[in-house]
């Protein structure tokens, strides 16, 4: 392209700077623009991707069309098919009536699908097949629908490393990236890094009325040897804060040091470590983690609940031995002697009858059913709560045996 229709561009869209990736990323662009195919937009988050996305659409046969730009990232993924390929009148809550997502919308226009790595796996299959034959099925509905949408779609996410985890579609992947443009990173165009300074330092000093902040030689040096990890962005919102909080106009590298992160940490994300020999990649890791430990913890407790039934057990049965437990374990347990007898202690404190080898479990409980009834003057339910049993368990007891009359 020649660089005067370049700079015709670059004005038009308000695109500063000279750099040789730039200027052939604008170039693709335009290229692909009369060729009705899917572009994928590569870069990372803040170097000005959705710039190119628009000047696709202006400088193609459909400029006259609707144009929409979505960030998928930003869409609940409980809401994406619906806000993506409509819904009909009462197919969920809230759906009072018919919608025409974005396809039917931009019927004949063109779709940016900015940050399209982070969609859903199910999305992914149907937007697809709108990509394939141009068919898709709202929400609630059974007729396909058909439109004629230019889908260009833009990530910062590695699609390839996406791909090989399961979390992005090979297929799809292939049918988004008909044509591939690179947006380079700020740290990679070199003199442009200040040639943005000014532009975001002029439009403050318009906007604000207030003096237009300027580099020294070593402040500029300063800046283009920064990595600039948050791109266009960051520069933009570091402009803004020196033309606001800095007193001198003429900013040193003293001043910018002041605004510009000096560590390497300051610009990484937080990562997480166990006891600093482990580190995990996501969350669902650590949830697995605390979920084994809970299970490992869970039959530890299984273990000493089985240890203690074991020990009650043992001393609940008559002429049982305990065996001394280990110093790890829990102290032998001593009975409590319970405050209304039962039943089991009311056979043994008749214990020394003179003749109990000739008595079976059906004497033992009648006599002390009787002996309960006699202490208790007749009283049932007295009897019955010394002995540990409800009323009418006595009364059917007091029955079999004969003893209700």
């Amino acid at each position: 392209m020649k660089t005067t229709e370049l700079q015709t561009i670059k004005q038009r869209y308000n695109i500063v700077g000279n750099c040789e990736a730039l200027n052939n990323a604008l170039d693709v662009a335009l290229k692909v623009a009369p060729i009705d195919l899917s572009v994928l937009i590569i870069g990372e988050s803040g170097v000005g991707k959705d710039i190119l996305p628009r000047v696709i659409h202006d400088n193609s046969p459909r400029r006259r069309e609707k144009y929409f730009a979505i960030n998928c990232g930003a869409i609940p993924e409980g809401t994406i098919d619906s806000e993506l390929f409509g819904h009909i009148k009462g197919s969920f809550t809230g759906a009072v009536s018919d919608s025409l997502g974005y396809f039917g919308a931009a019927n004949k226009g063109t779709l940016f699908l900015d940050e399209v790595g982070e969609l859903p796996i199910a999305t992914q299959a149907r937007l697809l097949r709108v990509l394939e034959n141009g068919e898709y099925i709202p929400v609630g509905a059974t007729e396909v629908h058909k439109t004629d949408v230019r889908v260009v779609a833009a990530t910062n996410v590695n699609i390839q490393k996406a791909i090989s985890e399961g979390r992005f579609r090979e297929d799809l992947y292939y049918r988004l990236n008909q044509v591939q443009i690179q947006m380079p990173a700020l740290r990679d165009r070199g003199e442009d890094i200040i040639l943005l300074f000014r532009l975001f330092a002029m439009q403050m000093a318009e906007k604000y009325r207030m003096d237009k902040v300027v580099l020294t030689e070593e402040a500029k040096q300063m800046l283009m040897r920064y990595k600039w990890p948050g791109n266009i962005r960051q520069l933009k919102s570091i402009t803004e804060q020196l033309s606001v909080l800095s007193a001198e106009r003429q900013i040193t590298p003293k001043i910018l040091s002041k605004f510009i992160p000096q560590d390497q940490e300051s610009t990484q994300l937080a990562t997480i470590h166990t006891e600093g020999e482990h580190s995990f990649e996501n969350e669902r890791e650590i949830l697995y983690k605390i979920l084994f430990e809970l299970r490992s913890n869970v039959n530890d407790m299984r273990r000493e609940m089985s240890t203690l039934k074991k020990q009650i057990e043992d001393v609940q049965v008559p002429g049982s031995q305990i065996s001394p437990l280990p110093s790890t374990q829990l102290a032998p347990i001593q009975p409590i002697s319970p405050i209304h007898p039962t039943m089991e202690d009311a056979v043994a404190e008749e214990y020394i009858d003179p003749e109990p080898e000739n008595l079976n479990v059906s004497d033992w409980s009648r006599q002390a059913l009787e002996k309960a009834l006699s202490r208790n003057g007749g009283n049932r339910k007295k009897a019955a709560l010394e002995l540990g049993i409800s009323d009418r368990t006595l009364y059917r007891r007091l029955k079999q045996y004969g003893l209700d009359k």
